[in-house]
């Protein structure tokens, strides 16, 4: 009897348990299609075809799969700006969510030169320093000189240090970016520190990039500083 009563209970369990996996499975199949639907959208600039998938409940902070980025930082990937302002608009929009190679929006927007999408996340609140790498970093590697200025007028500190201690400075050096080099060391850079990878200064990286030039306009201002002092 015992016997008897625990099957049907176990088979009743059973049909529940069926019918609940059915009736979650078409939510989490329409999830992902609404979040494919949501990166594509993303990337051509699409805001019309969003703000249905919005409205119907996907968080707009979803994460695509390859790169671990937010539909934010995909949007300034791709200079999608209509994008980009109605994510911003959104209530539950985290402005620090990282990739996973650690990127944040401003980051992205900074090393896409794109003055506008910097402007208004920092009128957000987004964060201008962190741990690691940096907006400025981003901002001097790509030459993106006003961003530079606007970044340290919001207190970005100078020398902030990637994982390997590695400078806006040194970034700048490396990458060829003169006009920066040439500002960040008129706002103060400290042009005698080493990152922990190499061991070398931003003179030094410089000079590994085969750009000699930029290593002599360094070395130059700090010989100015050794005279000025």
């Amino acid at each position: 009897m015992r016997s008897r009563l625990r099957n049907r209970i176990a088979l009743r369990l059973g049909i529940a348990t069926v019918a609940v996996a059915s009736a979650i499975a078409p939510a989490s199949v329409a999830h992902a299609d609404d979040a494919v639907s949501f990166f594509r959208a993303a990337q051509v600039n699409d805001a019309g075809r969003i703000k249905p998938l919005l409205s119907r409940g996907l968080d707009p902070n979803v994460r695509e799969p390859e790169r671990g980025e937010t539909g934010m930082i995909v949007a300034l990937r791709n200079d999608a700006m209509a994008v980009f302002q109605l994510l911003l608009a959104q209530p539950k929009i985290d402005l620090e969510a990282r990739a996973g190679n650690g990127n944040t929006a401003l980051m992205m927007a900074a090393f896409k030169n794109n003055m506008p999408a910097v402007k208004a996340l920092l009128a957000k609140g987004a964060q201008v320093n962190r741990p690691g790498w940096t907006a400025l970093h981003y901002a001097a590697a790509a030459g993106a000189l006003d961003i530079v200025r606007v970044l340290l007028d919001h207190h970005a500190y100078i020398d902030a240090e990637s994982p390997t201690k590695m400078t806006p400075l040194m970034l700048a050096a490396r990458e060829g970016q003169e006009d920066a080099v040439k500002l960040l060391l008129q706002e103060g850079a400290d042009a005698s520190l080493r990152d922990s990878g190499f061991g070398i200064d931003a003179a030094e990286f410089a000079e590994r990039a085969e750009k000699p030039w930029i290593a002599k306009a360094i070395r130059q201002y700090q010989a100015e500083q050794v005279m000025a002092r």
